[in-house]
């Protein structure tokens, strides 16, 4: 294993290196925040690709394909199904928004009064989302190298706040690149061709194998259909997601880098659903389907490649541990400690933005690396914010996106009401039920259209500021300087390239 350490240790390193890198090109808001919003459409489309695809899309994906076969694509795929739909549809509108958080967009549409909870929500959100990535580092450390629990997710979350706190968006779009090519590498042109022969090859799968591993809809319909619910529907209006938008240097670098990630995102699930049938045919008997990437990567590649592919599965759950982490850091900082930082004495205009950024992005990491360390199974926790998130935001965010009759009040209410009954049928059915998500986003939709119709319409200054915005084109050299919605009262100094 010598020589896959070195790949590993390479690897990690390189990660250092490309924060410190990153830290000498963060110098302003925007840079630190969304890199300058001028990525062009490679790196917007390997990065989008990275931030989507982490360990619960590796290792689980394969993990599904194990236990369901073919069909064990469908979690994977809901996401890719999202991310082509943000893509198509409302990618351009948002990266035309110059905004840094979702909830600044609901205050720049509604006219600031819809911002507060949605905060709160998408913080939490994002944080159980950076929990359950830096938790997933003890799965892979401990293969590496058969490290503590504690210690592992200690070693693999302060190398991701490291690099991030130093650089920020920039930092991580040079690591997320760097990881798109291991992940591509390792996974789908080292890993997947060695397993299916090795497997002997699709005839020699569905000869040992039942029928149902190669049936479309083997996993359930239902279970398909919740997937559709919480991962689809959550890439149209997750903080992480629309952060990386917000770095695209045109609506065509959105809208095409985009769809490009969410294709990518197609052939990674159907890859990781065949290395996973592949497994169960090389071993059956496995205790736990989560087992099954790195019981085969260990025992199916030589040395050297089978390091690659494992920094892949490494690569996976950083990327999306980063993502997540300056999400929350961005939220908590923008949409929440702005609203109470009013009631303070003015800081004059000498307050170095980059550095009040990086702190919450350190205090942030310190944060998710201790709940992880606290936390043993956080599956529960992640499901209430994805079914907080969807019941809770969907409809607001993407009824001010479409709709124009839709008010402030009807979003804060559409909010109250998707939220509440979430929970309610959370406590009532289980967490892992279907009811909560299905339900809350019916009574998001009637309270928000309802409530709309019956309140007063939005104010008219607001809505053309909202549709000058939005009808501008994204494109040329990125710049801050255009209004910033009313919770925006921070000066972005010196923010233009």
């Amino acid at each position: 294993m010598a020589v896959d350490y070195a790949v590993i240790a390479a690897y990690l390193a390189g990660m250092l290196a490309m924060g410190w890198w990153g830290m000498r090109r963060a110098r302003s808001k925007s840079e630190f925040l969304v890199a300058g919003r001028r990525l062009g459409p490679a790196m917007y489309s390997g990065t989008m690709a990275a931030i989507v695809l982490g360990g619960a899309s590796t290792i689980g994906g394969v993990g599904l394909g194990y236990q369901y076969g073919l069909s064990g694509a469908w979690m994977v795929f809901a996401i890719g199904l999202g991310l082509l739909a943000l893509s198509v549809f409302f990618s351009a509108r948002i990266a035309r928004l110059k905004v840094y958080t979702v909830s600044e967009m609901l205050d720049l549409r509604y006219g600031g009064s819809a911002g507060v909870i949605s905060g709160v929500v998408m913080w939490a959100y994002t944080l159980m989302l950076a929990v359950t990535s830096t938790i997933a580092y003890a799965t892979i450390f401990d293969v590496l190298f058969d490290l503590d629990r504690t210690v592992s997710i200690v070693l693999g979350g302060v190398i991701v706040v490291a690099y991030s706190t130093l650089g920020g968006m920039w930092s991580i779009t040079l690591t997320d690149m760097v990881q798109f090519v291991v992940k591509t590498i390792g996974v789908l042109l080292l890993l997947l061709p060695v397993a299916v022969v090795r497997a002997g090859g699709f005839a020699g799968m569905e000869a040992r194998l039942p029928h149902e591993y190669f049936a479309p809809l083997g996993i359930g319909g239902q279970t398909v259909f919740t997937y559709v619910l919480i991962y689809t529907f959550g890439m149209l209006i997750g903080q992480d997601i629309w952060q990386r938008v917000f770095t695209a240097r045109s609506d065509r670098v959105a809208r095409l880098g985009g769809t490009a990630a969410g294709t990518y995102c197609l052939l990674y699930a159907l890859a990781g659903a065949v290395i996973g049938t592949a497994a169960k045919v090389l071993y059956p008997e496995l205790g736990s389907p989560d087992d099954a990437f790195a019981t085969i990567v260990t025992d199916a590649l030589p040395v050297g490649v089978r390091g690659l592919v494992l920094a892949a599965a490494l690569s996976a759950v950083m990327s999306t541990s980063s993502g997540a982490l300056i999400a929350c850091a961005t939220v908590a900082n923008n949409d929440i400690w702005t609203r109470l930082r009013r009631a303070l004495p003015d800081r004059g205009p000498g307050h170095d933005e980059v550095r009040g950024n990086r702190a919450f992005i350190l205090i942030m990491g310190v944060a998710v690396i201790g709940a992880a360390i606290a936390l043993n199974d956080v599956v529960q926790a992640l499901t209430v914010a994805y079914n907080l998130l969807v019941g809770g935001l969907l409809v607001p965010i993407l009824g001010g996106l479409v709709w124009r009759r839709g008010t402030g009040t009807g979003a804060l209410a559409a909010v109250v009401a998707g939220g509440g009954t979430v929970v309610g049928l959370m406590a009532a059915f289980g967490v892992l039920a279907n009811e909560p998500i299905a339900y809350g986003l019916l009574a998001s939709l009637v309270v928000y259209v309802t409530v709309s119709l019956a309140t007063k319409p939005t104010d008219a200054a607001v809505l053309a500021r909202w549709r000058e915005r939005v009808g501008h084109p994204a494109g040329g050299p990125p710049s801050d300087d255009v209004p910033q919605p009313p919770m925006e009262n921070a000066a972005e100094g010196g923010s233009r390239p």
